[in-house]
């Protein structure tokens, strides 16, 4: 049997989606350079949650849609008291419902990534025993990747921007550039997790 390929020089790529949820965005210095630096990167579609449900009324046959007609799904936010601003919360209880996301004809997200982007206040140092925070960022994101799990998706390691309040515009650029960069791999299908 055959097998037929892609024309030289051209590849399959991931469409990614990033549901950005921040409710004090025109404050954030940190999440503006992230958005900036992914803003014009081709293939990914950018959902500015609290801009489109500034009431917390949520479309969520809209949510859904864009959920299907992607590959990636990317949840960027700042880590408010070891979690997510309350949109992400309402967006998640509404939109991954059973049916759609898990259940009896659910689970038709199955086989889609899941990354979680955030941006700390904290060192990471202070993510660990003996830090302020007293545990590892992976496991205060145990939330999020039982979620993810639960909906068959395959959750990915977090992109964590630390200290964001405190770096400066050279180190907030170089953030964003790896940011950019990681949003490109997922998009390539070459992302090392």
């Amino acid at each position: 049997m055959a097998t037929i390929g892609l024309p030289k020089g051209i590849s399959m790529q991931n469409k990614v989606l990033v549901n950005f949820v921040h409710p004090l965005y025109e404050k954030s210095k940190a999440n503006k350079a992230l958005v900036s630096a992914i803003n014009d990167i081709e293939g990914v579609t950018f959902n500015d949650l609290y801009e489109r449900y500034p009431d917390f009324y949520i479309d969520i046959e809209r949510e859904q849609k864009l959920l299907l007609e992607h590959d990636v799904i990317v949840f960027q936010h700042p880590f408010y008291w070891y979690s997510s601003p309350s949109l992400l919360k309402e967006w998640q209880d509404l939109v991954l419902e059973n049916g759609f996301a898990y259940g009896d004809g659910g689970y038709q997200l199955q086989g889609k990534q899941w990354l979680t982007a955030i941006t700390v206040g904290g060192t990471e140092d202070s993510y660990g025993a003996g830090g302020y925070n007293q545990f590892p960022i992976e496991l205060l994101l145990k939330p999020f990747e039982q979620t993810a799990d639960f909906c068959g998706m395959k959750f990915l390691a977090p992109y964590v921007m630390y200290e964001a309040l405190m770096l400066s515009d050279t180190e907030l650029a170089d953030a964003a550039h790896q940011y950019a960069q990681t949003i490109r791999h997922l998009r390539d299908g070459d992302y090392k997790s």
